[in-house]
């Protein structure tokens, strides 16, 4: 292990970050450059092995040879005091085989990390680069999304020989005895058929492993795994995984057909490249109005996919709890209990954070996020539908409630991380006075059964620690710690584990007072909201294993109950001695607005329950949107409405993706249909629908020309990078105009048809590209992040559109001037509701700049008081 300060060259060992097989791995600093990176070193007592040794060398030749932003960059390699050294960009962020530890991911996440890392190994298969060893583990993700493969160490160039089968079965048995080691490489749960087999591996080897980290991702377990190594070989060879579907009603019959067609037995019947893989997944992909192109190659670009939902009414869903709780408990013989109580405590729009039974049992605390306002800390009653502010000044959050009526708050309370606040703790009384200040940087509290002490969770450099009392820390994590809550005996301390700083997956845990930690359950994919049960033999909680957050009780031996899962997802809040509980149901659905030209104020288009924005017609009157949650339909739907407030009118099924300049067509994709991806007119009039593209390759992102008569779309044939084809629509052959390796921008052509914007995928460039041939041309003043949306009327200038930030709530549209590059913000959007305000989808706006459209997502909560809960 090497010490703080010393050095390899020009480069100074900061700290260790950890080992492997392959070596240790530690962060440094390059004192020429000025930059942190990773120096991953083969120690000096193993580099004597000359199978480690080469196999290190490999791994230095193989990763040096790519250049792919999905690829770990090799800066340099070494040697100190006889130990090879290997130096790589450093990375924030985690492995995809820690991510997993909290389960399945959800479908778009999943497929957008496949993609991005199918694009990484379809690079390294053009330099003639077999991975063969990839997994979880090997997949890093990046703190700003990016997908980066690791360790080419078993990385094999494709003109070397395989090894026999006898060579694959010792490997197996090792173990029991046997004295020459085999040469199956790899890890066995990820490798391929012939792997096992001993048979050369070649790019299509790299595709099934692919397939089995992608089935992982979506079911929450191995495609193969077995008991044993010998068992799992021999599943791989003969048996077939079980339908994702079984576990994971998320998943399409199309994403499917793509996972089974990477884990097909024979070589010859799967994808035939990496770049085959990656462009299914975007055809199943979608998107928030972004081209699939764009949606899997620049994630960063991407507005997170508003999909498949179910979303219900508060009256409904409480409905729905009533009958769902009712009915487990009669399940469970008991035929006497009455069913919960359900009564709502909160009657305004908004999002609630928080809530506490008061010292009397009656009153009821919370902190909420009222018609868009500040967070602030509230009270109220069951027999009151009124709320008073405690005048706590804003924006402030709740923590706990002593017994003798002192409450801890958070002033100050801002965004701590993507689910936690941070602030100053404060305390108060309930029977008046103003708040005094205690500590700086705290985000979750809870007073001891006797009033007299407070734990707190604070928020350090590299994570968080759990105090209690004050200053003595009995955990820390460098992730963060959520609802910690100490036993009504007060000998332990429940909270929750999370696992990722980025990511509410995690499980729950409790503490003895000495700081010994027991984790009571597995981890969940999301988890939220804990309390000890009325008895204090049992901790309740809100988790979820996929999607809906549900009831569930754990005791301290690990036996885990479930006691209410209902549609929908809820929080749980506080638990009285008497069995009552305060808890949160959540409403999410995406909505449209329009600002039309000469109007004061926004215009709802919102239809039914997922109305994304699509495109607007260029006189402003018309918006082409899709339906994509519970109203929409199996396949979405796709809907014209003007702006005027008049019923929209529904067109077909599918995703809408643009409309004609004219106003005649809507051209339209069917994201559950099995690859490769077509694309369709819908009139808006009368007419029939039908087909616009055909051919064995893929076809998304499509903008019209100016006269309505042709498009231009990305495409990829396979084996080759994508590219940008012209298609008439009255027939004719596709032609490809651009050469690979460029996508379709969001925006049209320009008014005169000579041009349009493109994105080159090796940089992520916005270009200006001749439609009639001949080199890109760069845009000055043009950033990455930038999505064009619409060319200004006078053709030398393009809108642009920057989603929203932490910093800044809302989202812009900026002009930009094509030629000198000057940029001149042309409007700042936000609707004129924010209540439950959680994102900012697209937005469209017409040449003249007079109309703009733009879709949003609303999260609303309501909280309720549940009485009968078991």
């Amino acid at each position: 292990m090497l010490s703080t300060g010393v050095k390899l060259g020009p480069y100074e060992i900061v700290a260790p970050i950890g080992a492997g097989g392959m070596g240790e791995v530690y962060r440094a600093r390059d004192t020429r450059l000025g930059r942190d990176v990773a120096i991953k070193v083969l120690p000096a007592s193993s580099s004597s092995d000359p199978e480690r040794l080469r196999r290190f060398e490999q791994e230095a030749r193989a990763a040096g040879a790519l250049n792919h932003p999905n690829v770990l960059v090799i800066y340099d390699v070494g040697s100190h005091d006889g130990a090879p050294y290997l130096v790589t960009e450093l990375l924030e962020g985690e492995t995809l085989f820690e991510r997993l530890r909290g389960g399945p991911l959800p479908v778009r996440k999943a497929i957008d990390i496949t993609a991005q890392a199918a694009q990484g190994i379809a690079a390294a298969h053009d330099k003639g680069i077999v991975h063969r060893d990839l997994k979880p583990a090997n997949i890093f993700l990046t703190a700003d999304g990016r997908v980066k493969i690791l360790d080419f160490g078993l990385a094999k160039l494709t003109e070397r020989e395989g090894a026999a089968l006898g060579d694959a079965l010792a490997a197996t048995q090792t173990a029991a005895g046997a004295t020459e080691p085999g040469v199956v490489l790899g890890t066995v749960s990820y490798m391929s058929p012939e792997q096992v087999r001993g048979k050369p591996a070649d790019a299509r080897s790299d595709i099934f492993a692919l397939g089995a980290v992608l089935y992982e991702m979506l079911s929450g377990k191995r495609a193969f795994h077995r008991d044993s190594s010998v068992e799992t070989m021999a599943a791989i060879l003969k048996e077939e995984p079980e339908e994702i579907s079984a576990t994971n009603r998320n998943v399409s019959p199309a994403l499917q057909s793509i996972v089974d067609h990477c884990l097909e037995k024979d070589p010859q019947a799967r994808f035939q490249s990496a770049r085959d893989l990656a462009f299914a997944l975007e055809a199943v992909a979608g998107g928030s109005g972004l081209t699939a192109a764009e949606k899997a190659l620049a994630p960063a670009l991407a507005t997170p996919r508003r999909g498949r939902r179910l979303v219900f009414a508060a009256i409904g869903t409480l409905g729905l709890i009533v009958v769902g709780i009712g009915a487990y408990l009669l399940g469970r013989g008991a035929a006497s209990a009455l069913p919960p109580a359900y009564q709502r405590l909160t009657f305004r729009r908004g999002t609630v954070d928080a809530a506490r039974f008061g010292p009397d049992g009656q009153t009821v605390l919370y902190a909420a996020k009222w018609e868009g306002g500040p967070m602030e800390v509230y009270s109220t009653r069951p027999d009151s539908t009124e709320s008073r502010s405690l005048e706590i000044p804003p924006p402030s959050d709740l923590l706990a409630v002593s017994p003798s009526g002192e409450v801890a708050v958070l002033l100050g309370a801002q965004p701590a991380g993507a689910f936690s606040m941070a602030g100053t703790l404060a305390e108060m009384s309930l029977a008046g006075g103003a708040p005094r200040e205690i500590l700086k940087g705290v985000t979750q509290a809870d007073w001891s059964p006797d009033g007299k002490q407070l734990l707190v969770v604070r928020r350090q450099q590299g994570g968080e620690t759990l105090e209690y009392p004050i200053g003595k820390v009995l955990f820390q994590t460098p992730a963060w710690i959520a609802n910690p809550r100490i036993s009504p005996d007060g000998r332990r301390i429940a909270f929750i584990d999370h696992f990722s700083a980025s990511d509410d997956g995690g499980s729950v845990a409790v503490l003895d007072l000495a700081g010994k930690k027991q984790t009571l359950t597995r981890t969940w994919s999301s988890i939220r909201g804990l309390a000890w049960s009325p008895s204090g033999d049992a901790v309740w909680f809100t988790a979820s294993p996929r999607s809906s957050r549900a009831l569930y009780s754990v005791t301290p031996a690990g036996r885990l109950r479930l006691i209410s899962q209902v549609p929908g997802s809820m929080t749980l809040f506080d638990v009285a001695r008497d069995g009552r509980a305060l808890l949160k149901q959540e409403d999410e659905r995406t909505e449209l607005a329009a600002l039309p030209a000469g109007a004061t104020s926004e215009r709802t288009l919102t239809w039914l329950d997922w109305s994304l924005l699509s495109d607007l017609s260029p006189d402003g009157k018309t918006v082409l949107f899709t339906e994509a949650g519970e109203g929409g339909g199996a396949d979405y739907s796709v809907y014209l409405r003007k702006l005027d407030g008049s019923p929209a009118v529904r067109l077909g099924e599918g995703e809408a993706a643009a409309l004609s300049p004219n106003g005649q067509w809507a051209i339209v994709s069917h994201p559950h249909d099995p690859p490769p991806s077509q694309l369709f007119l819908l009139p808006t009039g009368a007419g029939e629908p039908r087909q616009l593209t055909s051919g064995d390759f893929y076809h998304a992102g499509p903008i019209w020309l100016p006269d309505s008569k042709a498009i231009l779309f990305t495409g990829r044939q396979s084996g080759h990078a994508p590219r940008v084809y012209f298609q008439p629509i009255d027939g004719g052959a596709a032609r490809p105009i651009t050469p690979e390796g460029f996508v379709t921008g969001r925006s049209s052509a320009s008014p005169d048809a000579k041009s349009f914007i493109a994105r080159r995928l090796s940089d992520r460039a916005l270009v200006l590209m001749p439609i009639a041939g001949g080199q890109p041309r760069p845009i000055p003043g043009m950033e990455p992040d930038d999505i064009p949306i619409q060319w200004a009327l006078d053709g030398r200038s393009i809108f642009l559109y920057r989603f929203a930030t932490l910093d800044s709530p809302a989202s812009k549209i900026f002009r930009l001037d094509l030629a000198t590059g000057k940029r001149v913000l042309v409007k700042e959007l936000l609707p004129a509701d924010l209540a439950g305000l959680s994102t900012m989808d697209l937005a469209g706006i017409t040449p003249d700049a007079a109309t703009i459209v733009f879709s949003y997502t609303r999260t609303l909560s309501n909280l309720y008081l549940v009485q009968g809960a078991r």
